[in-house]
């Protein structure tokens, strides 16, 4: 039962891999990225793995998900086609995907009696952990004081990482929230994405020009309205 819960896992995991490089959406990609977090905590839960399970699961399908969307925010969720074949990512993923599986090799096998690691340091946490720790649980005794310095680095690699994200986010570009008479209000980085009869456009205050029929967004009473007089704001536009 096991080996088909583990075999059903691995299928899916495979599978949401795929069409994550095949979608060209970017939502629907980070999607499929936090399905594939989640998938892999349970992978990781039916292996006896709780600990790297709770991690992947607040980091990989939590955390990175909003930081994924808080920049698709940003940028769009629309991919741009890649002007040549990636052949050279494509061969260095291979090299060391075949490096990877070279050095597990030499790996004792999962759930070996005799590995290292259950002949000498399991029966010393097993034996050993509520008389040094005081903790009667063994996870939290080998996570918390055992391996207390390298759950201290991960924590430390990992808030390293979000501010190092948060930082690269605040400093982005906002796009303009201009008015597009056939599309409603749309975002730009700049008035070249848009067609030159749109850059400037007469106002008919007769029909409303405005999402409300109100007319210039801008509240201006120009002849024409500019791109740049349409407010940063993306949810609040002037009016």
């Amino acid at each position: 039962m096991d080996f088909v819960v583990d075999a059903t896992l691995l299928v899916i995991l495979a599978v949401t891999a795929v069409t994550i490089l095949r979608v060209r959406n970017l939502f629907g990609a980070v999607m499929l990225a936090g399905i594939y977090s989640l998938v892999s905590a349970a992978l990781f839960t039916t292996l006896d793995a709780v600990d790297v399970a709770f991690t992947e699961a607040a980091v990989g399908a939590g955390i990175s998900t909003v930081l994924f969307l808080g920049t698709l925010a940003l940028v769009g969720s629309d991919e741009k086609r890649p002007q040549h074949r990636p052949i050279l990512p494509l061969l260095v993923v291979f090299i060391t995907g075949g490096a990877l599986i070279y050095g597990t090799l030499d790996l004792p096998d999962f759930g070996d009696p005799n590995a290292p690691a259950q002949l000498h340091l399991a029966p010393d946490f097993i034996e050993g952990s509520e008389e040094d720790i005081g903790i009667p649980n063994v996870v939290t005794s080998v996570l918390a004081s055992y391996r207390g310095y390298d759950t201290m680095g991960e924590t430390t690699v990992v808030f390293t990482a979000l501010v190092a994200v948060l930082l690269l986010l605040a400093r982005g570009r906002r796009p303009m929230r201009v008015w597009h008479e056939a599309r409603g209000w749309i975002s730009v980085w700049s008035d070249e994405e848009l067609d030159p009869d749109l850059r400037t456009r007469p106002r008919d205050d007769a029909e409303g020009d405005g999402p409300e029929g109100g007319g210039d967004p801008a509240g201006d009473d120009d002849a024409t309205t500019s791109t740049h007089d349409a407010s940063p704001d993306p949810e609040t536009p002037r009016g």
